[in-house]
């Protein structure tokens, strides 16, 4: 615990460690038998958990010291998907107090991805979508290939997405990053894998470890893995998966504690000289004393 002095009295100050991270977004779709759409981008990534880095490889953040009180948790949904030749939809943003992660792009068809905390992958052509400093990295981008048509990868917390290697193979997603701060490492916000042209044996994109969906090829692309933030698939022929939900994660000296509010889906344990609250759904306030 640490004490400020104040004006006729000791106020109580609680020093947070926080994770924040954003949905991830929608795959892209295709409604072509011959191409391929991009995977989506993984949500924003940030913590300033001492010797843990934040997305796209950046310095932890500085540390948050709070007075008891209440402070907003959102949790941003993973991005949507629509049948169709169309780019996948953005992720929801996640924020717990003054600390806002962006949700992830969505992946292109036949053009570029969309701009998010990671960016979307390509189609089989056009402009990778760019992340967010300090929070993710951009998409893949194809220069365009023969037919049939795959995909891009999606950004990922800790790569870039990757661009289609052949006319037959979906780009992968780029990888996620790893924390410790609930206690056990566990790889979180994975771009999403893009889709193959499947009239030619082409095959779909791996995700991004870290939850990121795979890629289909006559088939709809993967989901990302929900509290991951991973980005979803890229469709082959078919609908994107939609992007994982986001999560915050809080860690505290074990003297403190903090109360879920209404609207807010989560949990407290215990880790050796912490308290680690999870809120993996919703919005609201938590309570910290």
């Amino acid at each position: 615990m640490q004490v400020l002095a104040g004006v006729g009295s000791a106020e109580t100050i609680i020093s947070v460690e926080y994770l924040v991270i954003a949905g991830g977004g929608g795959g892209g779709s295709s409604a072509s038998n011959f191409d391929g759409a991009g995977g989506a981008g993984a949500g924003g990534y940030r913590t300033n958990v001492s010797g843990a880095t934040s997305g796209r490889n950046s310095s932890t953040e500085t540390a948050m010291l709070l007075f008891p009180g209440d402070y907003q948790v959102v949790i941003g949904a993973g991005g949507a998907t629509t049948s169709g030749n169309v780019q996948g939809s953005p992720g929801g943003n996640s924020t717990f107090n003054t600390v806002t992660s962006t949700g992830g792009g969505g992946g292109g068809f036949g053009g570029p991805g969309a701009n998010g905390g990671s960016g979307g992958g390509s189609g089989y052509s056009g402009t990778a979508g760019l992340g967010t400093a300090a929070q993710g990295f951009d998409g893949g981008a194809n220069a365009g290939t023969g037919s049939p048509h795959p995909g891009a990868g999606g950004g990922g917390a800790g790569a870039v997405g990757n661009p289609a290697p052949s006319n037959t193979q979906g780009g992968a997603g780029g990888s996620g990053l790893s924390s410790s701060i609930t206690g056990s490492a566990t790889n979180r916000a994975g771009g999403g894998g893009a889709g193959g042209g499947y009239m030619g044996g082409g095959t779909g994109g791996a995700g991004g470890a870290g939850g990121g969906g795979a890629g289909g090829s006559s088939a709809g692309g993967s989901a990302g893995t929900t509290n991951t933030g991973g980005g979803g698939g890229g469709g082959g022929g078919a609908q994107g998966g939609i992007g994982g939900s986001g999560i915050v994660i809080l860690r505290y000296a074990s003297n403190f504690s903090c109360v879920l509010g209404a609207g807010l889906t989560g949990s407290t344990v215990t880790v050796g000289a912490n308290k680690v609250t999870t809120i993996t759904a919703g919005t609201g306030n938590v309570a910290l004393s």
